[in-house]
């Protein structure tokens, strides 16, 4: 059924069913025993002349630096990657190679491997780590070298990221969802992408269901691109119009090439540590983690809205923060596609179910609305390294939370979100992890 576009009285965020915001700002302070002293992120893109082991050591060496650290102050270290076994055949203990070359020796070396949120998942582990007193500074970097002259190996990496097992039938499965939005004559056929054909049929049964619209796509995809022509890490750095994302190559429809995260090399790191140990490091740029939730999916009927796990998660993020969806100033979410950031600005509760695309056209989503998401350009524009791509996110929202972000700052940030989702089981993704930060 097509749902009538809604009033702006009629689209105010919702609450999820989380508590509102204690009027006791210590109460939050005191539940939070996590900080973020350090944040660093190369350049994303095609950098065919970068190796893993010189990514890892600009990112967690700018990191460091940033935290005003040094490597002997790091007590245990997350690495997330998911694509060195394909690309260069390091099949195991990936970290360690890439750690040791630099001066980490003696410390747990934990390597990660979580689809595309590999680096939310390490930056999880390490807080957990830290929270069960097994250390007090914690490093997680997330790394990958996705573009490789020998293109067959760039598309093997997505070929893992569902059960192999059962490739015809997820296949069929999800591509059923659309079939109440009929393909256009003359879009039946664009470049062959497996994954973009899994998010362009559950796109269209978003389309089928509540009206949501091939335009609404490209004003999210343009307001991505116009975000990223102000963050110069970001791989793509020019805007583009509404008609010039929907005049794109196909890709499937509705999804053409501006609409889709491009194939990215890059690196990010963070590093958190606990109340006692922020004594030794500055407090002035020190930030709160507020709550870091990783859950993976369940069955369910792919109308079942309420339980989609990137629900779940924000459910348990906004409960641990004591804060709801009303309460974020800026957001970074996983937008593989341009509709992957309205399903999610709807999960997360920035506005109602089925409303994300309404939600963008009225600017609610660009930098100065109500919300702003994707302020670095979003995968869509800023790329995609897989491992990478969720700490690059938590890079993002500590600058705003910082003020330092520059043209594209979200002016009085005092609660950023990120989601971070990889793979595919089911009818959703398969791992999703929220995490909130606060100054």
């Amino acid at each position: 059924m097509k749902a009538s576009q809604p009033s702006t009285k009629s689209a105010a965020r919702f609450s999820l069913d989380v508590e509102p915001i204690s009027s006791d700002p210590g109460r939050l302070f005191m539940r939070d025993d996590i900080f973020l002293i350090g944040v660093s992120m190369t350049p994303f893109g095609k950098l065919l002349d970068r190796s893993v082991k010189s990514l890892v050591a600009q990112t967690v060496g700018d990191a460091l630096s940033d935290a005003d650290a040094t490597i002997p102050d790091v007590g245990v270290a997350f690495y997330a990657n998911s694509t060195q076994a394909i690309i260069d055949g390091q099949h195991s203990v990936r970290g360690q190679m890439a750690l040791r070359s630099m001066g980490f020796q003696n410390i747990p070396i934990i390597n990660v491997e979580n689809a595309c949120a590999g680096g939310a998942t390490a930056l999880h582990q390490a807080i957990a780590y830290l929270k069960a007193g097994l250390a007090d500074v914690a490093l997680a970097v997330g790394v990958e070298k996705m573009v490789d002259p020998d293109k067959r190996k760039s598309t093997a990496i997505f070929d893992g990221a569902w059960d192999v097992h059962e490739t015809g039938a997820v296949a069929e499965a999800l591509g059923s969802i659309g079939n109440g939005m009929p393909v256009p004559a003359g879009k039946e056929s664009g470049v062959k992408s497996p994954f973009m054909e899994l998010y362009a049929s559950i796109t269209r049964g978003h389309m089928a269901r509540f009206g949501t619209t091939e335009r609404q796509l490209a004003i999210v995809a343009s307001k991505n691109h116009q975000h990223s022509t102000m963050n110069p890490l970001s791989q793509y750095q020019k805007s583009m119009s509404v008609e010039e994302v929907l005049a794109g190559p196909l890709i499937c429809w509705p999804l053409t090439l501006p609409m889709c995260s491009p194939i990215s090399d890059g690196a990010s790191a963070a590093i958190v540590c606990t109340r006692s140990a922020l004594e030794r490091f500055s407090k002035s740029r020190a930030l709160r983690v507020l709550a870091s939730v990783l859950v993976s999916g369940s069955d369910r009927d792919w109308s079942d809205f309420g339980n989609h796990l990137c629900r779940n998660a924000a459910n348990k993020a906004y409960d641990l923060a004591g804060i709801g969806p009303k309460d974020i100033s800026v957001a970074e979410v996983h937008d593989a596609s341009s509709f992957g950031e309205i399903i999610q600005t709807e999960n997360l509760g920035f506005c109602e179910l089925g409303q994300g695309g309404w939600f963008a056209e009225r600017g609610e989503t660009s930098l100065g609305g109500s919300i702003p998401i994707n302020p670095s350009g979003g995968l869509e524009s800023k790329g995609h390294p897989i491992a990478a791509s969720g700490l690059g996110q938590i890079y993002e929202l500590a600058l705003h939370l910082r003020g330092i972000a520059g043209a594209r700052q979200v002016s009085g940030s005092r609660f950023a979100l990120a989601e971070n989702g990889g793979g595919f089981q089911g009818v959703e993704e398969a791992v999703a992890a929220v995490t909130i930060l606060g100054r």
